[in-house]
């Protein structure tokens, strides 16, 4: 994958999406690409969060809960992000991520997505509407599971 494919991936997430184009470039230019296998851990549960990742190519999972009693309780794909919350709050990382399959990712630094989220507002703004999204959805399932009991 090419710098103006990393950069086109970018612009695809909410969170980068307005952004300038030199911006993206060096975003993309600035971080690590990875690419796991099938099964390979991201990170774990209880890790410090040095980085945030976003997701170019495949699937991982997201378990939470001890080693051995793990629970899926989502599966990420292609233009997500990952690992933010570890990054933003300075807190370990609430979720293991594991490889559904060949995965590819860019890793940006904590240092590099914090001062991105400090020059550009609308990423905070476009943060804060996925992590309202997901506790939306967090809420959803308790109640679904509520109604079970």
């Amino acid at each position: 994958m090419s710098i103006n494919e990393e950069v086109d991936a970018l612009r695809r997430i909410p969170l980068f999406s307005n952004l300038e184009p030199s911006k993206l470039k060096l975003l993309a230019f600035t971080s690590e690409r990875l690419t796991y296998a099938k099964g390979q851990t991201i990170f774990r549960q209880g890790d410090m969060g040095d980085a945030a990742y976003i997701v170019l190519d495949g699937q991982a999972d997201v378990m939470i809960g001890a080693t051995d009693n793990q629970r899926k309780v989502a599966t990420i794909g292609k233009h997500s992000i990952l690992g933010e919350i570890a990054v933003l709050c300075d807190v370990p990382r609430t979720a293991t991520v594991v490889a559904v399959d060949k995965l590819v990712a860019l890793k940006i630094s904590k240092d590099l997505f914090l001062r991105m989220v400090k020059e550009f507002p609308q990423m905070a703004v476009e943060i804060m509407r996925e992590l309202a999204r997901r506790l939306d959805r967090t809420n959803q399932q308790l109640a679904a599971l509520s109604k079970q009991s």
